[in-house]
């Protein structure tokens, strides 16, 4: 396999990331496109100037996306003593703090649920609805507290 064949082939797999993010999370693009790059890259810390080139994104764009990462903890910029170019990495631990962010919002729905069936006056169909997603989204947080990821 060619060079060019490789480098399609790694930007056919950044785009899925980028896509993946864009229907999961609803993230722009870019930024789909900026985890994805700093996932595959070597070496790990890549400049603002090579990640817009190689992604094909303008560095107005780049920069407030990379402001938002950095913003939430998944990216990090790095200095090269002696270089003045600034890089950025994705954190180790980028994936775990996504998923306990959305850990901690499950947690954080089970007061709005018991604050919901309270309001509605505890039982009834209203107050079966709020429980019946209460319920659904405790379990999914359990089972994430049962098997933590392994680093």
């Amino acid at each position: 396999m060619s060079g060019a064949d490789d480098e399609d082939e790694v930007l056919r797999w950044i785009e899925r990331v980028a896509t993946f993010c864009v229907e999961e999370w609803a993230l722009p693009p870019i930024t789909g496109r900026i985890l994805g790059l700093l996932m595959i890259c070597d070496p790990p810390e890549q400049s603002a100037g090579r990640i817009a080139e190689t992604i094909r994104a303008s560095r107005a764009s780049l920069t407030s996306n990379m402001r938002f990462l950095a913003a939430i903890g998944l990216v990090r910029k790095v200095r090269v003593p002696g270089d003045r170019t600034t890089y950025y990495r994705i954190e180790d631990d980028a994936w775990h703090k996504v998923i306990q962010r959305k850990l901690d919002g499950l947690g954080a729905f089970g007061d709005i649920a018991d604050e919901g069936a309270h309001l509605v006056g505890g039982s009834g169909p209203r107050t079966g609805r709020i429980r019946a997603a209460q319920q659904s989204l405790t379990w999914l947080r359990d089972i994430a507290a049962r098997h933590p990821p392994k680093p």
